[in-house]
């Protein structure tokens, strides 16, 4: 009677125990669902952050006035593939509502928000709409700038002088920087200044890119012109080099030079080479920055890098500002011969040298805002589609010059290429190790165990 009442007891406390186990176990689990829910949080381990929001989507998002409403059009099925990158948009913001539309199903609807493909992305601010032309981040930002952006923003590109060309596509066009200030919400167009030297009306920025010959002195005024009465300039001027015929001397732009003195910078007759490790990329003619200022076009970059190809060195004085020098370890070097040996560096000035400056003339709402680099490559093709934050710099100018210094910050990274490549012999090992080496050292693993305990 006693053992059974004991017995009794203790099935009474280990079931009581598993009791409050499960009890505990549920509370755990409740209360992470919970904090899952409430507290959406996910943790990037690539390389390049690949899936955290940029700087820019956190700050463009983060400052919506009101409400804007993102439609995602695709079946049922599709939605899991948006939600990855939408949901993050809605965790930076209440104003952010996501709506998962199947088009088959309400019809109306994307009839109203102009749907036409499955997988669309419309973005509407109940003012504007404006379509993402994918599901990526870059185009989900700037399909929202464009929404809250009002007024045209038009860059006008010089061409007539040996100037980059927005429409080439090789490596040492403009097609690149184009293709990014359109999804930013600015038009651009290819403007002359030798048939009328007058800069169109439309034009927000004009951008000198490169010129192998000077401009005429029409052509100068006219500049001169458009940044008094408020225009807005960028001037990237290359080495002046002696090149073996038919081109003769390239870049020689004095009249440009004296035009930039004006507003503060004196151009250098030199080049800069780079002989710190940061330049072996690309090489020791294309300078590394190595400090960036504190004006509001740098002021977000100074943990990234930006390369300088084919760069003259400049001085900088009121009212022009310093954006960025090279490293240290550059070297001034005038009139270099090619190819460049260890003694002709050695008598050449050392860095770091100004690469970059930028200056507003004028007050008030009629001030004009330049900014002058010493070299033109930095805008092409090739270096902007380098994992380096050239890109970057360039849009943080633009959007300088049109006063858009809310949009001034470090952009979506694009995914890197990280493929793994295994050669014939990696493949065969691979099928040795994995459908022969493991299976039959299970095999012979539990056949020693048999053998033991038989």
């Amino acid at each position: 009677m006693a053992e059974t009442s004991w017995m009794k007891t203790r099935q009474t406390k280990y079931g009581a125990y598993a009791a409050v186990y499960i009890l505990i176990i549920l509370a755990v689990l409740v209360v992470g669902n919970w904090l899952a829910s409430s507290h959406n949080k996910s943790v990037d381990v690539t390389s390049n952050k690949q899936y955290t929001l940029s700087d820019q989507t956190k700050k463009v998002v983060g400052n919506l006035k009101s409400d804007i409403n993102i439609y995602y059009f695709d079946q049922s099925a599709g939605y899991d593939r948006a939600r990855d990158i939408l949901d993050r948009y809605a965790n930076i913001s209440s104003k952010v509502k996501i709506t998962y539309v199947d088009p088959d199903k309400k019809p109306d609807i994307a009839r109203v928000e102009g749907a036409r493909a499955m997988g669309d992305v419309i973005v509407d601010n109940g003012v504007k709409k404006e379509t993402a032309k994918s599901l990526t981040e870059e185009e989900l930002t700037g399909a929202i700038i464009r929404t809250i952006k009002t007024g045209t923003r038009m860059a006008c590109f010089v061409q007539g002088s040996g100037e980059h060309k927005i429409d080439d596509t090789g490596r040492d066009g403009y097609s690149t920087v184009k293709t990014a200030l359109e999804r930013n919400n600015y038009k651009t167009q290819s403007i002359s200044l030798l048939e009328k030297p007058d800069v169109p009306s439309d034009c927000t920025i004009v951008v000198v890119g490169g010129p192998k010959r000077d401009y005429l002195q029409p052509a100068i005024d006219a500049l001169k012109k458009f940044v008094t009465n408020g225009g807005r300039l960028i001037i990237n001027l290359d080495p002046a080099l002696n090149l073996p015929p038919p081109d003769g001397k390239l870049g020689d732009t004095p009249g440009l030079v004296a035009m930039a003195a004006d507003w503060g910078v004196t151009y250098k007759g030199d080049v800069v080479l780079d002989m710190s490790s940061a330049s072996q990329m690309f090489g020791q003619l294309s300078p590394v920055v190595g400090t960036y200022g504190t004006h509001p076009i740098v002021r977000v970059m100074q943990d990234n890098a930006s390369v300088m190809p084919l760069s003259r060195s400049m001085e900088a004085k009121s009212p022009a500002e310093t954006l960025f020098s090279s490293t240290a370890d550059s070297y001034s070097l005038t009139d270099p011969k090619l190819p460049i040996h260890q003694a002709d560096i050695e008598k050449g000035a050392k860095g770091p040298f100004v690469l970059g400056a930028a200056a507003t003339i004028g007050t008030g709402d009629k001030a004009g805002r330049v900014v002058m680099v010493g070299s033109s490559d930095w805008m092409s093709n090739f270096i902007l589609s380098a994992p380096i934050a050239n890109r970057d710099l360039a849009l943080n100018m633009m959007n300088w010059l049109t006063s858009d210094e809310d949009l001034i910050s470090i952009r979506p990274k694009e995914a890197s290429d990280r493929r793994l490549h295994i050669t014939g012999t990696g493949i065969r090992m691979l099928f040795f190790v994995s459908v022969i080496g493991i299976p039959l050292f299970v095999i012979l693993s539990g056949v020693s165990v048999w053998w033991k305990r038989r």
